[in-house]
């Protein structure tokens, strides 16, 4: 039987000092052998520290006060930071989070991979605010506070962060929260619209208005001028990811350039992409750097979605097979693929959550993998890898541990980790994106 978590506030009288930092962002601490999590405390700081959960194992608070600061302790930006749980570093200078990044991919690697790259690779870094691209924003109406709030979950809880302002969302979207909460308490459904998804473009953004009850014409004339005002796309979505009814049909498509802009991939509000656009870039160029393809070569790539890195590789490669799970993907992807005139790319709708033990696109050999997995990592597949003869496998990671995971079954069919660093695509948060090559022994 699970020990009985007790969660009782509880201000320690003795001020302890931070060790380290933890892989969430949280100070690591050790009260008389018993590891402390303590939110907002920094590496070398003494600080007062306030237990909210009790465990057997460990204790979980708060810093309540800092005695003896760290000098890369910085003033957040954001007011609502240590509320709002859309970040968590924002206390942490920047280049110091990233160096904890990097430490934390290479000691994932280490201890649960059992491995450890030949080259660490500089990270890569980008803007700093105004960089999310993409988020689910949520929606609550609030008799009590007289508003409808709009934003991020508060911070190890359920409820939504009263939030004005976000400085880590683009601008044309963290600056206009107060305008979208009046927006949607100015509607007839707005008990019955829990999110607004925000997807920008190099050249237009959307929001996205999931709704669970009809719209009245006013509520729809009121959305439509919004959008007007503001230049983004209004998109109505009663139903599934594929139930979108946009309310400016002639609306341009939204779109993002790679590859030096030779690449420009077309876009669903509601599709995955990532975040952050000057990483994206950065890390399609690294990825096609590293991995080198090169014309005559045959290129699996897996994870594929729009084409991100299908058609940069398409543009080197002689032949690239694309394996992606979500048939809205992959019919967009094909899309984009025509629209450049890729003609050497095959496509594939697979879940590769699953064994692939007979797949036809496993067959006929590569030389080279290209994967760009969830944060589950690649756990069905990558033993699959080295069957394919592949030279070379690049993989693309949001998830530290499940990629030390892959790079441990990579290293029993005979491969060697060449290089691994991280990138930098969620600043001030603890999320740790890296990109790792491996190469045949």
């Amino acid at each position: 039987m699970a020990a009985r978590r007790r969660s009782r506030r509880e201000l320690l009288p003795e001020p302890v000092v931070v060790e380290a930092l933890a892989h969430d962002g949280r100070g690591l601490a050790r009260i008389e052998g018993k590891a402390a999590f303590i939110a907002g405390a920094l590496p070398g700081e003494r600080v007062r520290f306030l237990r909210t959960r009790r465990h057997r194992r460990y204790d979980e608070g708060e810093c309540a006060e800092v005695l003896v600061p760290s000098a890369e302790r910085v003033a957040p930006r954001c007011p609502h930071f240590g509320v709002c749980g859309g970040c968590s570093l924002q206390h942490l200078d920047p280049a110091a989070q990233v160096r904890e990044k990097q430490g934390w991919l290479l000691d994932n690697l280490r201890r649960i991979g059992g491995v450890a790259p030949r080259e660490v690779l500089p990270p890569l870094t980008g803007p700093v605010w105004g960089y999310r691209r993409r988020a689910r924003l949520g929606v609550r109406d609030v008799p009590a506070k007289g508003r409808v709030l709009v934003g991020f979950r508060e911070r190890g809880g359920r409820l939504i962060a009263d939030l004005r302002t976000c400085p880590v969302l683009h601008p044309w979207v963290g600056e206009r929260l107060e305008a979208l909460s009046a927006l949607v308490g100015s509607l007839s459904v707005r008990a019955r619209l829990p999110q607004i998804e925000v997807a920008i473009g190099d050249e237009a953004g959307a929001l996205v208005f999931r709704h669970l009850a009809p719209l009245a014409p006013e509520d729809r004339e009121r959305l439509r001028a919004f959008g007007a005002e503001t230049g983004l796309q209004v998109l109505l979505q009663p139903g599934g990811p594929e139930a979108l009814e946009p309310l400016d049909p002639e609306a341009p498509p939204l779109a993002y350039a790679v590859d030096g802009g030779a690449v420009v991939i077309r876009f669903q509000a509601t599709d995955f992409t990532q975040v952050n656009a000057a990483i994206n870039r950065a890390m399609v160029a690294q990825a096609m750097e590293l991995l080198d393809p090169r014309p005559g070569e045959r290129v699996l790539e897996l994870f594929a979605g729009l084409g991100n890195f299908t058609l940069p590789l398409a543009r080197r490669a002689g032949a690239v097979v694309s394996v992606e799970g979500e048939a809205g993907l992959v019919a967009r992807a094909r899309a984009n693929a025509e629209a450049h005139g890729a003609c050497n790319v095959e496509h594939h709708v697979a879940d590769l959550a699953r064994d692939p033990t007979g797949a036809p696109w496993l067959a006929g050999g590569y030389d080279a993998v290209l994967l760009d997995p969830p944060r589950s990592g690649a756990e069905a597949v990558v033993g699959h890898l080295g069957a394919t003869g592949a030279r070379r496998i690049l993989y693309v990671s949001c998830g530290p541990a499940t990629l030390a995971r892959d790079a441990a079954v990579l290293a029993a069919q005979g491969y060697r980790l060449a290089a691994a660093g991280v990138m930098d695509m969620f600043p001030h948060t603890a999320h740790v994106e890296s990109m790792a090559l491996f190469e045949r022994a």
